[in-house]
């Protein structure tokens, strides 16, 4: 166990086997390479990736699948590689999530790059969908007509 300092949890100690790496860190951010995720709260959908060697960076993200049923993709025999993924059960699949200006009603979802983790070894990697249908805003509540 060690202790991380955060801006968003403060202290918080962190158990070393629950440690997610990124081994080339994630895009724009290369030089982070290891994260804890820490659930929003008990009920919610939402998580936080949340540095370890940055105390003020946290990502808010979501499993796609809750928002997103048929959201589907395969992921290249290079990044199974990366991620020593040897069982399909071991893999865990997230998006990062963007709240624009404060508003939950108009989240969005980042389904172009989505962060797979192997729960097995812990080790992850944002997979850059090439080729792909989805965009880096897709939004997980319908807008609301107005009258």
């Amino acid at each position: 166990m060690r202790t991380v300092n955060t801006v968003r949890f403060g202290e918080i100690e962190v158990d070393e086997s629950k440690v997610v790496h990124f081994a080339q860190g994630i895009p724009a951010f290369e030089e982070e390479r290891e994260f804890l995720i820490i659930p929003y709260d008990k009920s919610s959908p939402y998580v936080f990736l949340q540095s370890l060697s940055t105390p003020d960076l946290a990502f808010l993200m979501t499993i796609p699948f809750i928002f997103f049923p048929e959201y589907e993709f395969e992921i290249d025999d290079e990044a199974v590689a990366k991620l020593g993924l040897r069982a399909q059960e071991d893999l865990l699949i997230y998006v990062l999530l963007t709240v624009p200006a404060g508003s939950v009603p108009d989240m969005t979802a980042n389904l172009m790059a989505p962060i797979a983790i192997n729960t097995g070894n812990m080790q992850a990697r944002q997979i850059v969908l090439e080729k792909s249908q989805y965009t880096t805003r897709h939004r997980l509540f319908p807008e609301k007509e107005v009258d």
